[in-house]
């Protein structure tokens, strides 16, 4: 293990936890037990919250109810909310309190297109076709904002000092939002920022996660009939085809850790006509951001080969790009110690027998639900997993992360099975729990200056000289028509 500043602090604040592991629960701090007494004292009024936004599933940039419902119960509890930010309809930030430190917490809303669900254990859409929260956003907004209010409670009654900002961010499943926040500087005057994510598994979050770019690739060649004069014709979907083939051909030659995803929006409308418009919207992602961009660049070169092949015109746009998540283990170390004061969430019988039919519906063990508070994990060179603009925000400010189980052992990401125990007790409860995790770690923040000068320092080391730039082309977030 390298051994530095960010290695000592997060050291001493692990021999503290262990030394006093049997005691935690009588050396708890009183503003700690009063955001718990808060958190629990609005929980029918949260988890009402998240069930009305599991219904409405929006999905990125859409999210206008969503983003209503969570700004409006901000501004009742006495937030200041500014609604638009960014020039996104949906984005905002509530805030409250005023000076030093302030700490910032992320909440997402948007849902996946396409998996709807009901709250059941068999897969039955709710609505056919529509979208679902499969990642559970209904569940990771509403939690943070929950906590963001317990820490407005303990301010408004003097026992803390500083100011609390909650970001409503939407859109990151696609576009990722939080990246046109980020260049409107809304990120910059952070000490400290939280997030969490629904799971299935509960710890503190000390893994990094995959940078990644988007881009679109469109090819232009000559129309002609498909039968009589074929020779007239320069098809846009051979060039497609070869570069498809291209790509494929490629992912023997690159690191293990590198990812290539592509859909093809675009192939042709009848089978009689040569195509002269094909479309394709393609992923690369890698652990590091430098190698994500070294085959990034490989990839759009191909696209002037297969033009050159298939003798057709091409066009490369930028989407947007995302950095990996910058770890921060000083702040994991803090979060590790109220997880392990909370203890383990419990389950009824009739949760884990739901749990337990999900599984066997989704061809897994029937192994339930994982409810252990796992050890502060070694933070991996090369994790797996997804990708998140929760990373952007990591290169700006320190972020300390956590995962909380809200579905079954082995669950399938991104599917119905996650939308049907985000809209029933399952859910609920690792909601609530992480509202508790979050609003005890801002405690220690606000009460405890030296951590948070721990965890500055770590952040400044394992940023280095790097300056943050987003991976955005110029211009407006990509709106879709009739969301404003």
């Amino acid at each position: 293990m390298k051994f530095n500043i960010y290695t000592l602090n997060a050291l001493i604040i692990l021999c503290t936890v262990s030394a006093g592991y049997a005691q935690k629960k009588k050396k708890v701090s009183p503003s700690k037990k009063t955001a718990i007494e808060s958190i629990d004292q609005r929980k029918d009024k949260l988890i009402s919250m998240s069930d009305d936004i599991w219904a409405l599933a929006e999905t990125a940039f859409e999210e206008k109810k969503s983003a209503k419902i969570l700004a409006d119960y901000a501004e009742s509890q006495g937030f200041t909310v500014e609604r638009g930010v960014a020039d996104i309809p949906t984005a905002f930030v509530a805030s409250y309190g005023s000076g030093k430190p302030v700490i910032g917490i992320l909440g997402e809303f948007d849902a996946l297109p396409g998996i709807s669900q009901k709250a059941m254990p068999t897969k039955e859409p709710l609505q056919e076709g529509a979208a679902g929260h499969g990642c559970g956003h209904n569940l990771f907004g509403v939690g943070s904002l929950g906590a963001a209010v317990a820490i407005k409670d303990l301010m408004a009654s003097g026992k803390l000092k500083g100011t609390v900002k909650f970001f409503g961010t939407p859109a990151e499943e696609k576009f990722f939002g939080k990246l046109f926040m980020a260049r409107e500087g809304l990120f910059n005057d952070l000490d400290v920022c939280l997030d969490w994510h629904p799971s299935a598994k509960t710890e503190a979050n000390v893994q990094s996660s995959l940078a990644l770019v988007d881009f679109i690739v469109e090819f232009s060649g000559q129309a002609a009939h498909a039968s009589s004069d074929p020779w007239n014709g320069r098809s846009a979907v051979d060039a497609l085809e070869l570069y498809t083939t291209g790509i494929n051909y490629l992912r023997e030659h690159i690191k293990p850790t590198v990812r290539i995803h592509y859909h093809i929006q675009h192939g042709g409308d009848v089978v009689n006509v040569v195509p002269d418009y094909s479309k394709i919207w393609v992923r690369v992602r890698d652990t590091k951001r430098e190698g994500m961009e070294e085959v990034w660049k490989r990839v759009e070169k191909m696209a002037e080969g297969a033009a050159i092949m298939a003798n057709v015109d091409y066009k490369i746009t930028l989407v947007s790009g995302l950095h990996e998540v910058l770890v921060n283990r000083t702040g994991g170390t803090a979060m590790q110690q109220n997880l392990e004061y909370l203890g383990e969430i419990e389950y009824t019988e009739e949760e884990i027998a739901f749990a337990h039919t999900i599984q066997e519906a989704t061809g897994k063990p029937k192994e339930g639900i994982d409810a252990k508070i796992r050890p502060l994990e070694e933070t991996l060179e090369h994790p797996g997993g997804g990708s998140t603009d929760v990373g952007d925000v990591s290169w700006l400010v320190p972020e300390i992360r956590l995962g909380v189980t809200t579905a079954p052992v082995d669950t399938p990401w991104h599917s119905w099975a996650v939308v049907a125990c985000g809209g029933m007790s399952i859910g609920h409860k690792g909601m609530i729990f992480a509202a508790k995790a979050l609003a005890m770690t801002m405690v220690d923040l606000y009460e405890d200056e030296k951590l948070v000068e721990g965890i500055k320092a770590e952040f400044k080391e394992r940023k280095g000289d790097y300056q943050y730039k987003a991976i955005l082309p110029d211009g407006p977030a990509p709106i879709p028509v009739g969301t404003n």
